[in-house]
């Protein structure tokens, strides 16, 4: 843990950027939002910006990676040299490739992927601006994307960040308290069915605070996945309108 060079939670005990502990930052989401890929979205999580393209189901390409039985999800996680302070390589790193894994594993209980056997889904994430949290507004916008391709989804996913600052639980970390907090809880799920498809944690957690961690967790991802929904169906609203004409 580095040691913050300002105070994170105040007297009051508000957060650097205001926020109650509770409080997840300003979200806005965008459905359909690339006219070349099959399914799209847009999140700002806070200061966080990302878009995402989904692609198929389509022929695989090498064939020797198809699934006889299934298709194959394969995600690239990636963020834009310019995403972050100081200029980050072009080329990708070994957190890309470990996050382009994770977000995979955190979609793929959500997607039927038995419907469509021998054919690869492609989901291109690309994190333009970069403020904590990136993970887990990926892993949203992403399902956002999935659902607007048409992908058959048992639910869509939902995500978001607890950590520790100051001794504090808190929701959606930013990036000054993911570089300098105590802990760091990334959690997905389906809202509606209840079923949790990420949680990891770095940092030390007490069996009380998982506890109290999942709660938080719950209630922000309910908020969020609101707002999932409205996305969608303002995209649909508006082909509807656009038909009509």
């Amino acid at each position: 843990m580095k040691i913050s060079p300002i105070k994170l939670i105040d007297e009051n005990g508000r957060r650097i950027d205001g926020r109650l502990p509770h409080e997840i930052r300003k979200v806005k989401i965008e459905s359909g939002v690339l006219k070349n890929a099959d399914g799209s979205a847009y999140i700002e999580l806070g200061n966080n910006k990302i878009i995402v393209a989904v692609y198929g189901p389509r022929e695989v390409y090498p064939k020797h990676q198809a699934l006889a039985d299934r298709a194959l999800l394969r995600c690239r996680y990636s963020m834009a040299p310019f995403s972050v302070e100081e200029r980050k390589t072009p080329s990708p790193t070994r957190r890309e490739i470990e996050l382009s894994k994770v977000i995979r594993e955190a979609l793929e209980p959500a997607i039927f992927l038995e419907e469509y056997p021998r054919t690869a889904i492609d989901v291109f994430i690309e994190v333009l601006e970069a403020d904590g949290g990136t993970r887990t507004a990926s892993i949203t916008a992403a399902s956002v994307a999935l659902a607007d391709a048409g992908i058959p989804m048992r639910d869509l996913v939902t995500a978001i960040a607890i950590g520790k600052v100051e001794g504090l639980l808190v929701v959606d970390l930013n990036g000054l308290e993911d570089q300098y907090g105590e802990g760091d809880m990334p959690i997905a799920m389906m809202p509606q069915l209840g079923y949790v498809t990420l949680f990891q944690a770095d940092g030390r957690f007490t069996a009380e605070e998982l506890k109290e961690a999942f709660k938080l967790a719950n209630d922000a991802i309910k908020k969020i996945y609101e707002e999932q929904k409205q996305a969608l169906k303002r995209k649909y609203l508006k082909v509807a309108e656009i038909g009509e004409i």
